[in-house]
């Protein structure tokens, strides 16, 4: 009996032994984490204040810039059709160019005008990217749309329904070709159908302001 009390006294000592051995390592490991964090702290607050005050900086400037750039647009100017296309109108920033490529004067080839900020890119180069292209052409609304149902199938392009006036047209969003990402808008305007679309998801957002302001006599 007394040689097992002694072996309980012998275990409970090595458990508590164990118990303040890990409990020492611990104890030292968080000691040498907190020392560490407070040297990095105490190093590096300077930095680390720098740094966020430049990022609330760039943010603020950016911001400055974003609203410095929206308040140039105005006040917004507007663009009109021919009549016998039906006078497709819209409001456009002032700070853009318009080019007529085609005025519609010529029978059968339509009418085509290019929008962009600054100067507009030359009409006859393939790779020529425009904030907002118009189209008026002599073809039918259907078969506008029937151009694009392979890439709508295919899931390159969403095709959802838009109303201007009591005219419903379709919007069309996604890539048109492997170069060009954008958005467009068809109506059928008469026995005629009005495009209008932009070539890139940058002018996105003057492209949604842009559409809102579409008007036409049907």
């Amino acid at each position: 009996m007394v040689h097992s009390s002694r072996l309980q006294r012998g275990n409970s000592s090595i458990f508590v032994i164990i118990g303040l051995a890990f409990f020492t390592v611990a104890f030292a490991g968080l000691s040498i984490w907190a020392f560490m964090n407070y040297v990095d702290q105490r190093d590096n607050v300077d930095a680390k204040v720098d740094r966020a005050v430049a990022t609330a900086e760039k943010k603020q400037a950016d911001e400055l810039e974003n609203k410095f750039a929206q308040r140039e647009k105005e006040p917004y100017k507007s663009f009109a059709g021919p009549s016998d296309y039906g006078t497709l109108s819209f409001k456009y920033p002032k700070t853009w160019s318009v080019y007529v490529a085609n005025d519609g004067t010529s029978s059968g080839n339509g009418y085509e005008a290019y929008l962009n900020p600054g100067n507009v890119p030359p009409t006859n180069v393939a790779t020529s990217r425009y904030a907002v292209r118009v189209a008026i052409v002599n073809t039918s609304y259907q078969d506008i749309l029937d151009d694009f149902q392979s890439r709508v199938k295919k899931g390159d392009l969403t095709s959802s329904p838009t109303k201007v006036k009591n005219q419903t047209g379709t919007r069309l969003d996604g890539s048109f070709s492997k170069d060009v990402r954008g958005a467009a808008v068809i109506y059928k305007i008469r026995d005629k159908t009005a495009i209008i679309r932009t070539d890139a998801d940058t002018f996105k957002p003057d492209f949604e302001t842009l559409i809102k302001t579409i008007d036409f006599v049907e």
